[in-house]
């Protein structure tokens, strides 16, 4: 479990003193009774934690509670009627003990918990083993938070040095160091509240859409909020909002497109009327999570309002068959030249084009990054596709891993989705970043082509083409949120670089 570091431990059975309960902390929760000092942990049966306190600025840190769940295990029985907080652990969310009958530890809060997903979708979570991030690794995650703002920061790197708190902790380094958390007046608890509960939402079993995903387009959004002509015209609520857009951009993703859920007839379908279901989804599920929080609790209703409006503005943006709306938009602003950045609406849509570029950024990171990350949404399509199979129903295109490859699809999804709108970015932003960004998209794309072509050939050398038939090639376009474009239909129904569809 989590170790308090050169902290002293107040026991329950002494007062809490006023001035700790009145300063503002961090919390966390523990079930671990060697922090109280008991020799026997049946002493400790009717106990729910300690308070641990910094004396010398008298500010309280952590709050640690026993976990009514893990004391079952060990001859106790959870108490009637304990509050489900009383079960979280804020540095794992899952607990593995032993080798046998570990259980997982749940948030019962908020509906789409007990809503998480259809039968079809409900599968058997899996296990993480505990680990202790000791100062070594913190150390590691500080050095790469000094070069956040660099564009080939490795993010799976900084997962691991985090201990798989990197949406956690970058979201909230950001809101540091932008100044926003003192600006805003943002309680510290309630804050750190809400990102563990936003990070927690992420399914972790999804390839692609987790929390990993989220943190690294939340970087992407710090690298544009950096770019001179933004950085120089946002204000502190632009800055505010784009962050939490990113760190939310995909919550509580199931881990399916959004035809899958249509024809499967899923309650999300119904409930947002078969429009931008998914975007609704984690929008809705961003508005939950602010207001359990109480991170806004302390802004004029009309305020706070105005702010969940915004972020579903943004997150709804991210619909990617929407993309040729905001794309053609973008491309009539910059040949009209009438972007206004002292208007807030021309700054809110600049924001929402600055995260379609964060969302699908994968494609112009270096190699090695974008290979990973082109395996795990490929790997994501397949899951999807398997299920299709298994329930006797019509594969999704892309979906089939017998007929699909990584290549195929990544060079379809660069060509026909990433390339326009980096493009346009690039006329936008014309700075060291987006040459940068066009200059690895461009390797990245050859790249996927001498790989295709080496398959191609090996195949050929394994099974000769029958005379007198030829291979067609087919471009294939994929798109994350699960639109898709094949080589065999018209213009219209593929967008063609600047050519609206």
């Amino acid at each position: 479990m989590e170790v308090c570091y050169q902290l002293p431990v107040l026991p329950l059975d002494r007062p809490v003193p006023k001035h700790v309960l009145s300063r503002r902390g961090a919390i966390s929760f523990s079930s671990s009774s060697s922090l109280f000092g008991a020799p026997d942990p049946r002493q400790l049966s009717k106990r729910r934690g300690a308070i641990s306190y910094d004396s010398s600025d008298q500010t309280a840190l952590y709050i640690r509670m026993l976990d009514v769940r893990v004391r079952s295990q060990v001859g106790f029985e959870p108490e009637q009627g304990s509050h489900p907080y009383l079960c979280i652990d804020f540095r794992d969310f899952h607990l593995g003990l032993g080798s046998g009958s570990g259980r997982r530890v749940h948030r019962l809060l908020s509906f789409q918990r007990y809503l998480h997903s259809s039968r079809l979708l409900r599968g058997t979570p899996q296990q993480i083993p505990l680990h202790i991030l000791d100062e070594d690794y913190m150390g590691q995650a500080k050095c790469m938070l000094e070069k956040v703002g660099t564009w080939n920061f490795d993010i799976f790197i900084f997962d691991r040095l985090t201990n798989g708190n990197s949406l956690v902790t970058l979201t909230f380094h950001l809101l540091n160091q932008y100044g926003l958390i003192e600006l805003f007046q943002l309680d510290m608890v309630k804050l750190w509240r809400f990102l563990v509960m936003v990070q927690e939402d992420y399914h972790t079993q999804n390839p692609y859409h987790n929390a990993v995903h989220a943190a690294d387009v939340t970087q992407a959004m710090y690298c544009y909020l950096q770019e001179p002509i933004l950085a120089e015209s946002l204000t502190s609520c632009d800055i505010l909002l784009g962050v939490l857009a990113a760190a939310t951009h995909d919550l509580d993703h199931p881990g399916v497109n959004q035809p899958f859920l249509i024809k499967t007839n899923h309650y999300l379908a119904t409930l947002y009327g078969n429009t931008s279901v998914l975007e609704n989804h984690h929008w809705r599920s961003a508005v939950g999570l602010l207001r359990e929080s109480g991170l806004f609790s302390h802004l004029p209703t009309e305020d706070s309002l105005n702010m969940e409006r915004q972020l579903g503005s943004l997150i709804l943006a991210t619909d990617i068959s929407r993309q040729n709306d905001y794309l053609s938009q973008f491309r009539r602003h910059l040949d009209q030249e009438d972007l206004c950045l002292s208007n807030a609406s021309h700054r809110h849509f600049l924001l929402q084009m600055a995260l379609k570029c964060a969302d699908i950024c994968n494609p112009c990171r270096p190699w090695e990054l974008s290979k990973q990350w082109s395996q795990k949404v490929t790997e994501e399509f397949f899951v999807q596709g398997d299920i299709e199979k298994k329930h006797k129903l019509e594969v999704s295109p892309l979906c089939d891993r017998d007929i699909n490859s990584v290549g195929n699809i990544q060079i379809g999804f660069m060509t026909y989705v990433v390339e326009p709108l980096f493009a346009e970015w690039s006329r936008f932003s014309d700075t060291r970043l987006s040459q940068t960004m066009l200059g690895h998209l461009g390797l990245n794309k050859a790249t996927w082509s001498g790989l295709q072509q080496e398959q191609t050939s090996s195949s050929e050398d394994r099974k000769p083409t029958p005379a007198g038939t030829t291979a067609e090639p087919t471009a294939v376009c994929n798109q994350p949120g699960g639109a898709t474009a094949t080589g065999g239909v018209t213009s219209k129904e593929i967008p063609q670089g600047n050519k609206e569809s």
